[in-house]
């Protein structure tokens, strides 16, 4: 179902958005992509006569982090949709119903983090019947966590039975997939970056047959260089992975997987310097980024031919605003392609 599919008329919609947006040390939104990419359906259904109440994870707090609160974004989304954003400071309980029940028509909420509560990666269904308290119809516009099964996404669906419906950015992010990947015109390349492997093999397992040209870059990319035996250092890598993830590396061409070729190595959180150092050579110790604005382009020659092209997650570090290489940005490394879409996520 889509927006014009609800009856929203004096409801409550209760959107998952993803507004998962890097803060500096002042907890001020160094990139706001995320949040306006998500405005046009929340004005939709603020016009549809609709209050709207959003939902979203920041960051991966282990338990409520005053630094990842959703607090700290709520005047940016008041600027941007040109109203008052009130905040509620939970999620669920009698917190978040204090705020949620007495929204009128045209008024927006915004809920705290989701993942202060681990119930919500765990995909609990009694915490996704306590979110869905606050809303009468549901719309999922985060295409950035869709794949996975947490409450907020797939398990809170089954509590709206008739009246859940996919949001503009994710209708629209799903249309671009499928144009691409079921006529696309060939040769067909896809990006993927991202933390982690083990929330994108299936993924990775489905592309790898349909695409020509497959670029594996971000944190993600340094366990399939272990797996093939690379030096990554103290990299980010999923330890319980490297099987998995070799076995799709090592499939046969012409689907061939071409992992980033250099990155640049730092001790700690601060800019990392050149000399850029392929990763299977990479020292022992330190931390391996995987592009910046000087670095060039990411890949081997061959798969800056394809025409078409789809892209999902950043490469870099997204707390060190000058260095990331986002989705937004990937249309800059190569000429743009009239197929092309980079999913938010």
């Amino acid at each position: 179902m889509t927006l014009s599919d609800l009856q929203i008329q004096g409801q409550r919609a209760l959107v998952r958005v993803d507004f998962n947006v890097p803060l500096d040390s002042a907890h001020h939104i160094t990139d706001d992509t995320r949040i306006r990419r998500a405005i046009p359906t929340i004005q939709a259904l603020l016009d549809g006569g609709a209050s709207v109440v959003l939902m979203s994870h920041l960051g991966r707090p282990k338990g409520p982090d005053a630094g990842l609160s959703l607090k700290h974004l709520v005047r940016r989304i008041s600027q941007l949709l040109g109203t008052d954003v009130a905040f509620a400071p939970d999620c669920v309980g009698d917190a978040a119903l204090d705020v949620t029940q007495q929204l009128k028509p045209g008024e927006v909420a915004l809920l705290e983090n989701l993942r202060f509560h681990p119930e919500e990666k765990a995909g609990d269904e009694f915490f996704a019947g306590q979110l869905a308290e606050n809303g009468d119809v549901y719309v999922n516009d985060a295409f950035g966590t869709a794949h996975r099964a947490h409450a907020s996404t797939a398990v809170i669906a089954k509590f709206f039975p008739e009246d859940k419906a996919f949001g503009l950015l994710m209708h629209n992010e799903i249309e671009a997939l499928n144009k691409v990947l079921a006529t696309p015109a060939k040769p067909l390349l896809a990006i993927i970056g991202g933390a982690k492997v083990s929330s994108k093999l299936t993924i990775l397992e489905n592309l790898v047959d349909r695409v020509d040209r497959l670029i594996v870059g971000g944190g993600m990319a340094y366990t399939f260089v272990k797996a093939q035996g690379g030096a990554i250092g103290t990299s980010l890598v999923e330890d319980d992975m490297p099987s998995g993830s070799s076995r799709k590396h090592r499939r046969p061409a012409p689907n061939s997987c071409c992992l980033k070729t250099r990155c640049a190595r730092t001790t700690s959180l601060q800019k990392p310097t050149p000399p850029f150092i392929p990763p299977m050579r990479f020292p022992t110790t330190g931390w391996a980024w995987t592009l910046g604005p000087k670095h060039g382009r990411p890949s081997s020659k061959p798969c800056w031919k394809a025409a078409p092209s789809s892209g999902m997650d950043p490469w870099g570090f997204l707390r060190w605003t000058p260095l990331p290489v986002a989705p937004t940005t990937w249309p800059r490394l190569w000429p743009k392609s009239p197929q092309s879409t980079t999913p938010s996520r």
